[in-house]
Formats: structure tokens, C-alpha cells, sequence
């Protein structure tokens, strides 16, 4: 078993090797910072992993796992981001990651993802055409239609750089961003880190004000700000305790759909459907929106009518 320390110090030396291979010979302005950036990341990861790992599982992270959440919303910008081991081997993982199509099984769990089509673009781009709605059924014509760009910025064997991006959201909400990036550390797992982020205007910003003093007033994120009068945490709220449940739900749902690969392939949608609704239920606090039962409805409907169109639509 190749240990944590060993797989960071060799991202690390292959992040230093790729930036001086850039300067030698300008293969371009972005490459070669990306790619460090990718190793970085992963490289700090690793390092939270294997402290986890040695101290038995840190009775501080409050997930009860290798994972752990950050966020930060300013100037227009919400971000959150994941950092998790998952126990699936990296090469499988980054096989499925880098298919556009296993992208629109993984958002669709989400609750408010109605819908999600690949289409490939005269510019060869990949772009996936996904509804976002509310949290009940809807005809396909009532939601709102986000295309993200799918590429695979990078695929190697120690590295998966893996991001979607839509340039408008609902309301004045722009520059979505799903970015994953992932790395082995040892045969039967990886480190994944996930950010989603996304721009926001003074219209999106009051129409959360206005959602979190009304419909929304009793939800919370992840980050715990202090405690109330009681002793209980505080979690965070606004932006930040937005982006964070989403960042969590999508993470989610890349590991129940990992784990549901194990299963017979005519199993392969209903087990990923009760292992998300399970897995979020995990953090009810945060996550909670309906019951199972309602959950499943509504995403085995959704499900067979993005079958349907797909089918008939030739893909």
C-alpha cells in the first residue's frame, strides 16, 4: 500500500516537473499553472488525509470521516468546496469522472436537477444541457435551463482535473463552476476535492435575503460560527450556508454514484438514489427537504422522462 506522504511528495515533484517542462518550451499561459494548482490542491489534501489516518480519525471533524468543508462568499463570489477520501479505486473513478454522460446520472440526485443532456457543439465543445427547478415536479418547459461546458482539463495517473461551467445561472447569478479534482492514494481510494461556485448581482442577493427571512429562514450550512444561548452550534447562513449544502449534495452524489457501479447495471439507478437520499440524510440539519418516499417519486419520474427524451432524441 503506497502510504499518503509518498503520493503528495510525488504530486508535488510532478507539479515542479511540469511547470519547468512550460517555461522550456511555452506550451501556454494557462497550462502549467493549472496543472500545479491541480497538484497543490491535492497535495493538501493528502496532508489532512493522512493526519486524519494517523490520529485514528480526528474526534474534531464533526463529519465522522475523512472530510472537510470550507466557503467564502465576498465581492459578488460564493464558493464552496469539499475535500473527502472516497473508497473507490482512482483509476475506475477517474475512467467514469471524465464521461460527460455519467455526469448527468450524478446531478440529477440533486433534488432541484430536473433534467441534464449532452450535447456536443459544432466548436467540439461538450456542453450539458440541465434544467434546475424547485423541489417538486415540474414540465420540462417550466424550469430553468443552465448549459455547462464539460471538459477534462486533465487526466494522467495520479492527477483527474475535471470542470463544468455555464457562463448565466437563474436571476443574476453567472459563472457557475463545478470543478473536481482527484487523486489515488492507494488502490482502493482516492482524494477528491470538490468547488462549486458560482457569481452573484444585487437581484440574487435580495432575492436570498428575501428567501432566508421567509421560506428559507431555519436553513444553515456546514460552519459552525458559534454557539447560542443553549450551548448549540451556530451554523452559518446566507451565501455561504447556501453553497455549502450544494457543494455537499453534489459531492454526495459523486460517491453514490460510484458506489453504485457495484451494483448489476438494472440496479444501478435505484441504488444510487436511496444511498444519496441516505447519505444526505446524514446531515438532516442542513440538507433535509422532503421524505424518502417523495424523494424517490419525484426522481424515478424525472429519470424515465430523461430516458425517454434521450431515446428518442438517438443518444
Amino acid at each position: 500500500m503506497v502510504k499518503i506522504s509518498d503520493r503528495m511528495a510525488g504530486l508535488m515533484q510532478t507539479a515542479a516537473r511540469w511547470a519547468t517542462l512550460f517555461l522550456a518550451t511555452v506550451l501556454g499561459a494557462t497550462a502549467a499553472p493549472a496543472y500545479a494548482a491541480g497538484n497543490e490542491a491535492i497535495a493538501a489534501t493528502l496532508q489532512k488525509a493522512e493526519e486524519f489516518s494517523n490520529q485514528g480519525g480526528d474526534p474534531n471533524n464533526r463529519f465522522g470521516r475523512a472530510l472537510w468543508l470550507e466557503s467564502k462568499s465576498a465581492d459578488g463570489a460564493a464558493t464552496g468546496t469539499i475535500e473527502a477520501v472516497l473508497d473507490f479505486p482512482f483509476e475506475s473513478a477517474s475512467e467514469q469522472l471524465s464521461e460527460p454522460a455519467n455526469w448527468c446520472d450524478i446531478l440529477i440526485l440533486h433534488f432541484n436537477v430536473k433534467s441534464c443532456a449532452v450535447a456536443r457543439q459544432p466548436d467540439g465543445e461538450t456542453v450539458l444541457d440541465v434544467g434546475i427547478g424547485r423541489k417538486y415536479e415540474q414540465p420540462v418547459g417550466k424550469v430553468y435551463r443552465v448549459s455547462f461546458v464539460f471538459s477534462v482539463v486533465q487526466r494522467s495517473n495520479d492527477l483527474l482535473h475535471v470542470q463544468l461551467v455555464s457562463e448565466d445561472g437563474p436571476l443574476s447569478t453567472r459563472n457557475y463552476r463545478i470543478v473536481v479534482l482527484a487523486s489515488p492514494v492507494d488502490a482502493d481510494k482516492f482524494v477528491v476535492q470538490l468547488s462549486y461556485a458560482y457569481d452573484y448581482g444585487m437581484v440574487a442577493k435580495l432575492a436570498m435575503e428575501a428567501y432566508l427571512g421567509t421560506l428559507g429562514r431555519n436553513k444553515v450550512g456546514f460552519t459552525i460560527e458559534g454557539e447560542d444561548s443553549d450551548g448549540q452550534p451556530r451554523y452559518i447562513r446566507g451565501m455561504r450556508g447556501a453553497v455549502e449544502r450544494n457543494a455537499m449534495r453534489y459531492c454526495l452524489a459523486v460517491e453514490s454514484y460510484l458506489r453504485s457501479l457495484s451494483r448489476p447495471r438494472q440496479e444501478q439507478i435505484e441504488a444510487r438514489l436511496q444511498d444519496w437520499f441516505t447519505s444526505s440524510q446524514r446531515f438532516s440539519r442542513q440538507l433535509y427537504e422532503m421524505d424518502r418516499d417523495a424523494y424517490l417519486a419525484m426522481k424515478r419520474n424525472e429519470i424515465a422522462r430523461q430516458q425517454a427524451a434521450t431515446t428518442a432524441g438517438g443518444g
